[in-house]
């Protein structure tokens, strides 16, 4: 896979000269080691640096950003064992590190740096790093700031049976909540960096024997490949890393449920965590995966199948609905009854505009609503989208200038776009609509159908990391359909958790 390169040469070969200059020995003068310290942060009024006689006798210095570390573990965890009487037989590092290792609170381990480009990606982690005099080696401490949000519900994945705790931005907090539900020692953690200033911490969690390890080593090639300046969101990870950044369908699932992670690496799958999102990637996944959401494994299996079949009949409408309607409008009014020909006819008979100009003024007007839902405050958003669907549907069919079956249509479709619980897949289908709806207005019923056998071929070609995005359906696989265009019991599902067991073993 290509990775395109976001960062410009002359700002990455700036970043490259910034970092040959912190690429420096560490020197075994405390004030060397200030001198340099203070000329790679500059102006950084958050910088603290201390000096200090550890242990009473041995002269040292602490360096750290203010804002990132944990004042009480400084205090209590840090400072005050550091500055204890202490009988130091030597200021030999490896001496001062065993009495840091036996002294300090087991959370604050230090680690040892050799070069100033390790201290400065320590200082900038929110760690705390140590100089002793006379060494050319620092110690490094993790102190960072705790401060995060409390856990809740997440907003865009609502349920009505399922636990309510959802992913927060801080990424050891995101998998302490699926080691809650995962109590092995298979489940495996490999953490990784991307972004030259954001220098973003991200893990990738598997289940040991079940994740295909070819598909591990692929997703973290991939994820090191990352050239850019920054990776602020798992939004930028599911772009570069995709088998097929082009398409609209989304191969990769993002959601903030740890218990749809959770089940997801049972069935074999891989998450990505990336610190600062409350978003998990969860990969490969296939079409249906789109289609379905962690309630549906709480609740009754034969709602859950019917629902299934709902939300797939209402994805089709969302995506084919306005087109199919303008194609039987403008060219094939036969094949609607006479009676209903002459309402529509009867209904359209003041608008001024083709039936094409009149759905696309009414999709895009929908898709404009939506977004300002989203935008504005929720209050206010709720607000707007209730004066657009009601006064602003009214008055442009009393105004003339919108008919009310397109009203009608427009309204089905965005109620069915609702039921899509992926919103990657809501998107990529709100996307495919309008080709549709232009080559309904070109061709007819045969351009919609056109249109639809070319998005099956698209389908049928993708992969998500080296799985047909349509299987089971293509490739045919009847085990897998067990739980995709149904959901079947448990007691039937009971055969694919043996043989997840036997893989185990």
């Amino acid at each position: 896979m290509k990775t395109k390169k976001r960062v410009t040469d002359p700002f990455g070969n700036k970043l490259k000269e910034l970092d040959k200059t912190i690429e420096l020995k560490i020197s075994s003068e405390l004030d060397d080691n200030e001198t340099a310290l203070a000329q790679l942060f500059a102006n950084c009024s958050d910088l603290v640096v201390r000096k200090l006689h550890m242990f009473g006798s041995i002269p040292g210095m602490v360096v750290y950003l203010d804002v990132l570390v944990d004042d009480q573990l400084w205090d209590d965890g840090f400072l005050e064992p550091l500055m204890q009487p202490e009988a130091a037989s030597s200021s030999s590092s490896s001496h001062i590190y065993e009495i840091l290792n036996f002294k300090l609170a087991s959370i604050v381990q230090p680690r040892i740096a050799t070069n100033m480009n390790e201290v400065v990606q320590s200082i900038v982690r929110g760690e705390v790093v140590l100089f002793t005099q006379s060494s050319m080696e620092a110690f490094s401490f993790g102190l960072k700031d705790k401060l995060h949000r409390q856990l809740e519900e997440p907003a865009t994945e609502a349920v009505i049976r399922g636990p309510r705790y959802g992913f927060i931005e801080k990424l050891d907090i995101n998998l302490a909540l699926i080691r809650h539900r995962l109590r092995t020692p298979r489940l495996k953690t490999e953490k990784l960096c991307a972004g030259r200033l954001s220098q973003t911490d991200m893990m990738i969690v598997y289940i040991e024997n079940l994740a295909e390890q070819s598909v591990v080593e692929e997703v973290k090639k991939r994820i090191s490949s990352i050239d850019m300046d920054s990776v602020l969101e798992s939004g930028y990870i599911e772009e570069l890393i995709s088998d097929h950044p082009y398409s609209p369908f989304p191969l990769m699932q993002a959601t903030q449920r740890a218990d749809l992670v959770s089940g997801s690496l049972i069935e074999g799958k891989i998450a990505v965590l990336i610190d600062g999102s409350p978003n998990v990637l969860v990969l490969p996944i296939t079409f249906w995966f789109g289609f379905q959401t962690a309630e549906d494994y709480y609740t009754n299996f034969i709602y859950i199948t019917m629902l299934r079949w709902l939300r797939y009949l209402f994805a089709f409408l969302a995506m084919a609905l306005p087109a199919i309607f303008i194609a039987i409008t403008t060219f094939h009014q036969e094949m609607i009854p006479t009676s209903l020909a002459l309402s529509l006819a009867a209904a359209r008979e003041v608008v001024p505009f083709p039936a094409i100009a009149e759905g696309l003024i009414m999709e895009i007007t929908f898709e404009a609503l939506r977004e300002a839902g989203i935008r504005l405050p929720r209050p206010v958003g709720q607000t707007i989208s209730i004066v657009g669907a009601l006064v602003i549907g009214q008055a442009a069919v009393q105004a003339g200038i919108i008919s009310a079956p397109q009203i009608i249509v427009v309204s089905v479709t965005g109620i069915a776009s609702f039921l899509i619980p992926n919103p990657g897949m809501s998107q990529a289908i709100s996307i495919i609509r309008f080709p549709l709806m232009l080559l309904a207005a070109s061709f007819g019923l045969y351009g919609v159908g056109i249109g639809l056998i070319c998005v099956l071929i698209h389908l049928v070609t993708l992969k998500s990391f080296g799985v047909p995005y349509m299987t089971p359906i293509a490739p045919f696989n009847p085990t897998g359909l067990t739980d995709t265009l149904i959901r079947a019991p448990w007691r039937v599902m009971r055969r694919r958790q043996k043989q997840t067991q036997r893989r185990m073993e």
